[in-house]
């Protein structure tokens, strides 16, 4: 039968794993398929890990990865995909925003030749109106920026055939936007539309400032456009002040009106100064990522691994 993992990362989410996995395995009794479940506890402090070696007791389709330290997301999501390495895998969150129940449906589209099966959010609830907001300005903005067509209000939530899995296994960039990488492999891909639920138990990690930073991981990654932001803003304060310039020396000169003084020489100033410390963050986080690729070091270390009882 077709092989299928279902790779879900977990950081502290000790609140909701239990009914999490009872839900998993009800969907994934009803499947046809040669199943499992893996785990990745990306250095969870409460006692996610102590829940998960229970579901491995109770459950011979379920093993796990403990990762050395908690590396973020994306690393937690990459070192459970490396880790499939036969057949399809499924990504999903533990927190239950996304349903398991949906699974069926990613498979479907998979049988059907589909080599990844996205789901994407027609609606999101138990948000506020305005993390809906960013996260809406957010897709459209990557959607204008990038050259890698990345689905509006699509998370990780999705299916990757064994050929897509191949390829992303490939990219090992230490900056990594994984809903970019995802885009970017190419391939076959289609949507399945969901309504995203309220978080079941426990507390969000992503608070703005991290989907701050993720966002920037995001535009960096994928676009150059702030680099040429700030060059084209660059020759606009540049030619904005030759312009003026030329208005001051003209008016000087012909009409005698005396240049003025301080408050204008402040307003110069502090404009030209900001467009430059812009322009120099801009470069820096570019600089940045460069030099952590440069330095290669590995992605991950696993502290821990649990095989499934029924490996594939």
């Amino acid at each position: 039968m077709p092989q299928l993992t279902v790779v879900v990362p977990a950081y502290n989410e000790s609140a909701v794993l239990e009914t999490f996995h009872r839900r998993l395995g009800k969907v994934l009794d009803s499947l046809p398929l040669d199943l499992c479940v893996l785990y990745v506890d990306d250095g969870s402090g409460d006692d996610t890990w102590s829940i998960i070696e229970t579901l491995i007791a109770t459950d011979p389709r379920t093993g796990a990865l403990k990762l050395s330290r908690n590396f973020g997301k994306e690393t937690a999501l990459t070192a459970g995909l490396d880790a499939v390495t036969t057949g399809a895998a499924v990504v999903i969150d533990a927190d239950l925003q996304d349903p398991p129940e949906l699974i069926p449906s990613l498979v479907e589209q998979w049988q059907a030749g589909h080599d990844v099966v996205y789901a994407t959010r027609s609606a999101r609830e138990g948000e506020s109106g305005f993390k809906r907001f960013t996260a809406a300005a957010f897709y459209r903005s990557m959607e204008r920026l990038s050259d890698t067509a990345i689905p509006r209000d699509t998370g990780d939530f999705r299916l990757l055939s064994r050929r897509a899995l191949d390829a992303l296994g490939q990219l090992r960039e230490r900056q990594r936007f994984m809903k970019g990488l995802f885009s970017w492999i190419g391939y076959r891909q289609t949507s399945v539309r969901y309504l995203r639920e309220p978080r079941q138990g426990g507390t969000t990690k992503w608070n703005y400032w991290r989907l701050g930073q993720l966002a920037i991981e995001g535009i960096t990654s994928f676009s150059t456009a702030p680099l040429r932001l700030a060059t084209w803003v660059g020759l606009a304060s540049a030619g904005l002040a030759f312009v003026y310039g030329i208005m001051v020396l003209v008016k000087s000169l012909f009409y005698g009106d005396p240049v003025r003084g301080y408050p204008t020489l402040m307003l110069v100033i502090l404009f030209l100064g900001g467009v430059q410390l812009l322009a120099l963050g801009v470069i820096g986080e570019y600089l940045g990522r460069n030099y952590a690729e440069s330095k290669q070091r590995p992605l991950y270390f696993i502290e821990e691994q649990r095989l499934p009882r029924n490996p594939h």
